[in-house]
């Protein structure tokens, strides 16, 4: 298999956060990774920007340690490295004030793509937007990047986007969900409207009930004050699974485009049913002999926020009426997992003795570990004896299938800034999308804190409270076990 690379426009892109986490752990080794792969023009810059009093040669210092760090295998390429970090600038800037604004703006290029990736609280979007512009490094032509959260509600979510499109048009505008960055949500797509064995069954006459899975290992410990004021509801359904959601049960847009995919996932939103009290569960995990609970990990002894919830949610439109779709999410999971599962309908009539209801295809799609995709089949069990059934995977494990190029599908940051370089913004969330996932997901809460609603203590390892496993035993379902 021959990689092939695209290239990009020459750029400069500005990360505002430059010494944070994020950046140090995801963003710059990406574009380490993209610049060894051949994706930087020569002339392409990146500049870090944030308040520390740095000069440049120690900001590439911080940098190198941190791809050393989080830079995988490659970051053992020094002579890669070394010319990687000659593309680094850094400017010390105060994103209320004026000191550092002159310096960036004068370093620059011109006739390039400029990028500035917000990489900061949403509370600086609004001074570091009007500070781009005022300073005239900001034009027609540039891209800002957005990191979640996209507002905590309805309100600030549209309070937010008045906010950037006082400064920047909606096609300048980059609200990033590294979820849809992965190679398996992409392949999503391409299973779907790239095979004519699947899409014909994607409707509610072979489906039978769709499962969507995040599950994590890590608690809140380290972050327990934000996540206390979030909970799983906001820190996960309301972008990822929702994304996950609506790429799952979308139309087929007219052409792969960014406007065209936006607006079918769109569609399904503004389809979603509201969620009955007795279809959602709430949890939060329990303490051991040896590990802290959630109440203790966000250092709040009363808190009601939740770090696990499962729900029942119906899509109201012909191609999906009737088909169930459960989302579940949590922290201190048994394993870390991240899955679709497509499970169809019983046969009809079988012509074997034994109950078939067993023995179901299911096309299973994994986000992470193991990326890849495997659909479940039924065949005779190898042997004398009669015709025993028995299930099997047909195996698309990405290690596997692409063998020395399936690193090249390891990170989700590497292709989103390279599609913001190129004004791609397919894989990128619209205003409009992110208002009316909220629009959904406000009642939901609404109604938890309305009702008093406290969350059921799960243990550790596990897959949640036993309540999310009734929500599937009361329609005859049952989740699939949660595997690393």
């Amino acid at each position: 298999m021959v990689s092939r690379v695209i290239p990009v426009d020459t750029f400069d892109l500005v990360i505002f956060g430059g010494t944070g986490d994020l950046a140090r752990r995801k963003i710059l080794p990406g574009l380490f990774r993209r610049f060894l792969a051949g994706q930087m023009p020569p002339d392409a810059r990146v500049v870090g920007a944030a308040r520390a009093e740095l000069d440049s040669a120690s900001y590439r210092d911080l940098i190198a340690k941190s791809i050393a760090e989080f830079g995988g295998p490659e970051a053992k390429d020094e002579e890669g490295l070394a010319a990687f970090l000659t593309r680094l600038d850094y400017v010390a800037i105060d994103a209320n004030g004026v000191n550092g604004w002159t310096k960036l703006a004068n370093m620059m290029h011109s006739d390039v793509v400029r990028a500035f990736y917000f990489s900061v609280a949403p509370s600086l979007f609004g001074a570091l937007a009007e500070r781009l512009h005022q300073h005239g490094i900001a034009n027609a032509e540039s891209r800002i990047v957005v990191e979640k959260p996209f507002g905590r509600d309805l309100a600030s979510a549209h309070a937010l986007n008045e906010t950037l499109a006082a400064h920047f048009n909606e096609g300048q505008i980059y609200r990033i969900d590294h979820y849809l960055g992965k190679e398996t949500v992409q392949n999503l797509m391409a299973v779907r409207f790239g095979n004519v064995l699947f899409e014909p069954l994607w409707n509610n006459h072979f489906v039978d009930h769709i499962q969507i899975t995040v599950a994590e290992t890590v608690g809140v410990g380290g972050r327990g004050g934000y996540y206390d004021k979030s909970g799983a509801m906001r820190d996960m359904v309301q972008n990822h699974l929702m994304q996950l959601l609506c790429l799952i049960a979308m139309e087929p847009p007219s052409q792969f485009d960014a406007n065209a995919v936006r607006d079918e996932k769109l569609k399904v939103i503004r389809a979603l049913q509201p969620v009955e009290a007795h279809h959602i569960v709430r949890g939060q995990y329990d303490s051991t002999a040896t590990e802290k609970s959630y109440r203790e990990d966000a250092e709040n002894p009363r808190s009601f926020t939740e770090s696990f919830v499962a729900m029942k949610v119906q899509i109201a439109n012909w191609r999906w009426a009737g088909v169930p779709f459960y989302l579940r999410t949590g922290k201190k999971m048994r394993a870390r997992s991240s899955e679709i599962a497509v499970v169809f309908k019983d046969l009809g009539h079988s012509i074997f003795e034994g109950d078939i209801s067993r023995h179901r295809n299911i096309l299973s799609i994994r986000l992470q570990p193991n990326e890849g995709i495997d659909l479940q089949v039924t065949i005779k069990e190898p042997g004398p004896g009669g015709m025993r059934l028995i299930d099997v995977p047909l195996d698309m494990t990405f290690a596997d299938a692409l063998g020395d190029h399936a690193g090249e599908v390891s990170d989700a940051y590497e292709r989103l800034i390279m599609d913001v370089i190129r004004g791609n913004q397919t894989l990128f969330m619209r205003g409009d999308e992110v208002e009316a996932a909220w629009k959904w997901v406000d009642p939901i809460i609404a109604g938890w804190e309305a009702r008093n609603d406290v969350p059921k203590l799960y243990d550790m390892g596990s897959s949640g409270p036993d309540d999310a496993l009734m929500l599937m035993h009361r329609d005859g379902r049952r989740w699939r076990e949660i595997k690393g």
